[in-house]
């Protein structure tokens, strides 16, 4: 018997993730990402933490879904330049601006295409 992984967005896990397009998936992402930011610059590390794993575990299956193959390589830099500002030397230079304006497209994008 196989294990299956325990996510934090179950639901979205079990194939709703799936169901969004890009735009709706990247927004999500951004979401998780502004809370980690948010929390962090409240001085809530647990929190932050929290809300960055959320993150990365949206991402990931945005990178899984088989309708992004050809987002393939922008999604994995994005995840690691992602893991470099919040956990690593920040060798990209990001900042919070940045990653506010980054997913403030997607989310602008998502919400227009409803």
């Amino acid at each position: 018997m196989e294990n299956k992984p325990t996510y934090q967005h179950q639901d979205l896990a079990d194939g709703r993730w799936f169901e969004l397009n890009f735009m709706e998936q990247m927004a999500n992402v951004g979401s998780e990402v502004g809370r980690t930011m948010s929390w962090k610059e409240k001085g809530d590390n647990e929190y932050s933490q929290k809300a960055f794993a959320r993150a990365l575990e949206l991402l990931d299956l945005t990178i899984e879904d088989r309708k992004n193959r050809s987002k393939l390589k922008e999604i994995v830099r994005l995840r690691e330049v992602l893991v470099d500002y919040f956990f690593g030397e920040n060798q990209y230079g990001s900042s919070n601006r940045l990653w506010h304006n980054y997913f403030y497209a997607f989310n602008f994008a998502a919400r227009r295409n409803r």
